[in-house]
């Protein structure tokens, strides 16, 4: 620390979901010390990652590709508890295995330029001055409502997934769902079940992805991810390219009309929901599973947004500035993503590190 109560170290990692995890396990391995040459900040109440925050009957079982995290599996969980249960006890376990010595909660305010080429991070226990940064926020602190006309004089209940109860709230109510992705055909699948009635809308049709996904189509999709990051645009989830797994829960779902879709309304009532072509729906709860925006906003001070809206990223380097990396954005949003982008992110910034311990940092200046 310094005469001016800042702490200083070499790297500030924020975030401590499966990329974080990924990044400070790599940072412990080159032979850096948490808590004297870095430091996690994590603003959830304990372990776990935005996995605590799921509702209690998406169980471990119905988790698709969770990929254990470096240097530990994850091995005898139980499929049929939650699986903010068995994931959460399992970073639990990871952190202290590897004395990765988590600060929580902590809320990182902002990241800003500081003297000497540091990184200024503004957090609720105090200020630290790095001199790299890895960002592994994730998503799940930004839910994205879409805005439709009418939508404040509904007087049903709006929530969306990052509320989402679970299926027994629903029982006897007409639900809409709205949303094509996999949260939404797994909503839908949970409150036919209790819900007296279910509709499911989105703004395309649905694609299916039938037969395997391997190695190949897995690199395809993420390429696809990856170029929008390269172009600055906002990234789209990997799950958005590839399309949803037609498994048998999908086809008995299909069979029994539970996923009979419906084209977008066009405004909402304080009844239900419209279209210009006259037609309309009266419902009881509209649940949004509109997916999640980077959350990303505490960069702002640093302005390494493009013009497209998203932070151009080339592996995992922000573009704009050498010393900053996110990992678990666009394409490594994955939890084997995750995993390798914390690598390849650790790997850089040592590199950083060596070839000029106090080196003031190269920005490429906004508009470049």
């Amino acid at each position: 620390m310094n005469g001016f109560g800042v702490h200083e170290l070499d790297v500030v990692v924020v975030g401590a979901g499966q990329a974080g995890l990924s990044a400070a396990y790599h940072l412990r391995r080159t032979g850096l010390e948490p808590d004297r040459d870095f430091v996690v900040l994590d603003h959830a109440p304990r372990a776990g990652g935005a996995w605590q925050f799921r509702w209690p009957s998406l169980t471990y079982g119905k988790v698709h590709g969770m990929h254990a995290l470096p240097g530990m599996e994850l091995t005898g969980a139980d499929g049929s508890r939650p699986s903010s249960e068995v994931i959460g006890a399992y970073f639990t376990a990871y952190e202290e295995r590897f004395g990765l010595r988590v600060h929580r909660p902590v809320t990182v305010r902002a990241v800003r330029e500081g003297e000497g080429g540091r990184l200024l991070v503004e957090s609720s226990e105090g200020t630290y001055a790095a001199r790299a940064l890895i960002n592994a926020t994730g998503t799940w602190d930004r839910p994205f409502w879409p805005r439709y006309p009418g939508q404040e004089t509904f007087r049903g209940r709006q929530l969306h997934t990052v509320n989402y109860p679970g299926p027994e709230e629903f029982a006897g109510q007409r639900v809409l769902v709205v949303g094509g992705g996999a949260s939404g055909t797994q909503h839908l699948m949970e409150i036919a079940d209790t819900a007296a009635e279910t509709t499911w809308v989105t703004r395309r049709e649905p694609v299916y992805r039938e037969g395997p996904f391997g190695e190949v189509e897995g690199r395809a999709a993420v390429a696809l991810v990856e170029e929008r990051v390269r172009q600055g645009l906002p990234p789209q989830s990997v799950v958005s390219v590839t399309g949803l797994p037609l498994n048998d829960a999908i086809r008995a779902a299909r069979d029994r009309g539970v996923l009979d879709r419906q084209p977008m309304f066009d405004r909402i009532t304080p009844t239900g929901v419209a279209w210009d072509d006259g037609r309309t729906l009266e419902v009881d709860v509209i649940l949004w599973a509109t997916g999640f925006r980077a959350a990303i906003d505490h960069l702002a001070p640093l302005r390494l947004r493009e013009p497209g809206g998203g932070i151009r990223v080339d592996g995992t380097q922000a573009v704009r500035d050498e010393r900053v990396h996110l990992v678990g954005y666009g394409p490594s949003a994955s939890t084997i993503g995750a995993n390798r982008a914390g690598r390849a992110a650790v790997a850089a910034i040592r590199r950083l590190l060596e070839r000029n311990p106090e080196r003031e940092g190269v920005v490429v200046p906004a508009g470049e």
